[in-house]
């Protein structure tokens, strides 16, 4: 028998190569009135971005433009819908990487609340219930990582040892429109394909064996961990000549975002929350440079106090996943699971924590603000000291 299981609103989807010519007339769908939300630089200096505005113009739709640099603030998210709230937008754009997205569905949320977004932030401020109404959404991904085209979650951050890593969350936020094409991958460094690849397969790990995780969604994250498996290392090695990994990862990030929003995840992103908040950290990084060794805590854990926990299960079938290889015991297969993380870790060159600045002074400041809603379907508790470890082996 199968346990009830829920589904969340999802986008609709658009995906595949040269998909991003449909964004004019997906646009006009909802009006002719358009707030484009983009990173600081990478997509306006492409050839796409000109390409857009042409089609944008031939279509007579107006359109306002706001950049957002660097992982979006409340102060950044508000000060923009403080600016464009006089206008009447019929729909926002956001296109680029997951802080691009994740502010364009904030500023989406809030242009007809006019609220400040910290009146929603979980866990900081009043938490008050959203009532909308959001202007419509359309997300389009440039990287592939975040899952954030599909997700309800406006992740925003202010940084500093008192800061947080929060989210503005609902399903009004959620995407009318995921436009995901591979053809925009192409213009990611090595530095950026390895950070967000591994956001994306540590997305999909974690949520395979969440507490919240069902049949629908490990049919999803297994199809996923495959593309994954066959297309980061050939994106990471060939770069923009790599076409088929393009496809292969845009897949892997935007399926990663839908099965996160269903189950929830683990003890990696616990962390990446107060290290990105304490420490000027990528998420996408920290991703990377966890996920071995959180794994294999998680597995240490589970065979110490939880020999029966059916996590150890799925990591083995993770691993035959992950190493494209039948192993003959569970021992051997978590053991090889392990060494191939490691290895990726290392090909990619995925920083340590001290290069951010992170001590063993601050380790216990960290372990104290992990306790998020992602620790919470992670799928044994962790003691602190087993948290710590986690951090003090991608130390130094």
């Amino acid at each position: 028998m199968l346990n009830p299981f829920s589904i969340a609103r999802l986008p609709r989807i658009e995906f595949g190569s040269g998909v991003i010519k449909k964004l004019p007339e997906t646009i006009l769908k909802f009006g002719n009135k358009v707030l484009f939300v983009t990173g600081g630089k990478s997509f306006q200096s492409s050839i796409q971005w000109n390409t857009l505005l042409k089609d944008i113009k031939k279509n007579h739709i107006e359109y306002q433009h706001c950049t957002i640099s660097g992982e979006p603030s409340p102060q950044i998210v508000d000060d923009s819908v403080a600016r464009f709230s006089g206008h009447d937008f019929d729909v926002v754009v956001a296109i680029g990487g997951g802080s691009a997205l994740d502010a364009g569905k904030a500023i989406a949320g809030l242009l007809k609340v006019k609220r400040t977004v910290m009146d929603y932030l979980e866990g900081v401020g009043p938490e008050l219930k959203y009532e909308g109404p959001a202007v419509p959404f359309i997300a389009v991904p440039t990287t592939a990582g975040t899952g954030s085209e599909a997700t309800k979650n406006a992740v925003l951050s202010v940084q500093g040892r008192d800061g947080f890593k929060k989210s503005f969350r609902d399903d009004r936020l959620v995407a009318e429109y995921a436009v995901v094409d591979p053809e925009l991958l192409k213009t990611c460094t090595p530095e950026l394909i390895a950070s967000n690849g591994m956001d994306a397969l540590t997305q999909l790990m974690e949520s395979y064996v969440s507490l919240n995780a069902n049949p629908f969604t490990d049919a999803l994250a297994i199809s996923a961990l495959e593309a994954a498996r066959d297309g980061l290392i050939e994106w990471y090695d060939q770069g923009a000549r790599a076409k088929k990994a393009h496809e292969k990862m845009a897949y892997a990030a935007l399926i990663s975002g839908i099965t996160l929003a269903q189950t929830g995840l683990g003890s990696v992103h616990g962390l990446a929350s107060p290290l990105g908040a304490f420490y000027p950290i990528p998420h996408g990084v920290v991703c990377g440079t966890l996920v071995a060794t959180a794994t294999e805590m998680n597995i240490q854990a589970m065979r110490e106090r939880e020999p029966s926990n059916r996590a150890l299960d799925k990591y083995a079938h993770l691993a035959d996943i992950i190493c494209n290889h039948r192993h003959t015991s569970r021992e051997a297969a978590w053991e090889a699971m392990i060494i191939r993380l490691t290895e990726w870790t290392e090909r990619m060159q995925l920083p340590l924590l001290s290069k951010y600045g992170v001590s063993k002074a601050g380790l216990d400041h960290v372990v104290e603000h992990s306790r998020g809603s992602s620790m919470k379907t992670n799928p044994i508790v962790l003691t602190n000291n087993e948290i710590r470890l986690v951090l003090e082996q991608r130390l130094s």
